[in-house]
């Protein structure tokens, strides 16, 4: 960590964001992720679903021990529990798991039970957003998963941008990839998956919210489903 990273001001790391974002636009995942290490050291950290592992295994390739950030919603399918516990077990990682300041269980008695249902966008503000704003208070800059061919509300996603909400950069190093791109990745390097994904399911959230998808379906149509929902508010 260096000084300059400590004294970036918000003008600064903007701009450093929407020029990032134009010249690395036709970037490996591995050269947008050397930069975000080069450029932000410590103050860097790697945000997963734990619906798989390829990001965090490719900020592994460049900088081992990576912090990776995790938020336990008390709300997970074991199995995406036992892909975390997997991934901090077997990668050169720095797993950090995030909890909201309610148990489930104390969210029930102050609000009612199964929030999610009458009201997701409060349920995913108090056990998502609000985690992940404290954990990412560290840190300057975050990377994360998205792609722009999982779901219409992601086809302008930048490789490298700016997150007007928490004022952080965030990048987004297989922005461009597809989901074949994903697969071969897997295949080639063992990473780890969560094995809902070979059960039908296509994007892995919150048990009470997530379903399996459909023939034709985009990644994201489990996500909510029969709702005008389609994001969490941790990226729109």
């Amino acid at each position: 960590m260096t000084t300059a990273q400590e004294d970036r001001t918000t003008e600064e790391l903007k701009a450093l964001a929407e020029q990032a974002g134009r010249d690395l636009e036709d970037a490996s995942a591995l050269e947008i992720l050397q930069w975000a290490v080069d450029t932000f050291g410590a103050r860097f950290c790697v945000t997963s679903s734990m619906e798989d592992a390829v990001v965090a295994h490719l900020a592994s390739r460049v900088l081992k021990g990576v912090d990776v950030v995790f938020l336990d919603t008390g709300y997970h399918f074991p199995e995406t529990i036992g892909t975390r516990d997997a991934v901090e077990a077997v990668m050169d990682v720095n797993v950090i798991t995030l909890t909201p300041k309610q148990t489930v269980a104390e969210q029930d008695a102050e609000y009612g039970p199964k929030l999610h249902d009458r009201d997701p966008d409060l349920c995913c503000a108090l056990r998502k957003v609000k985690p992940l704003e404290e954990g990412l208070k560290g840190y300057q800059a975050w990377a994360t998963g998205l792609r722009r061919d999982e779901s219409p509300t992601r086809a302008n996603t930048p490789v490298v941008g700016w997150d007007e909400k928490r004022q952080k950069v965030k990048i987004s190093p297989i922005a461009r990839w597809t989901q074949d791109d994903v697969d071969a990745y897997v295949t080639e390097h063992g990473v780890l998956t969560n094995p809902l994904l070979m059960d039908g399911y296509a994007s892995i959230g919150c048990a009470p919210c997530t379903r399996r998808v459909l023939e034709g379906e985009d990644a994201r149509a489990g996500r909510w489903a029969g709702r005008a929902k389609t994001e969490c508010g941790l990226h729109g």
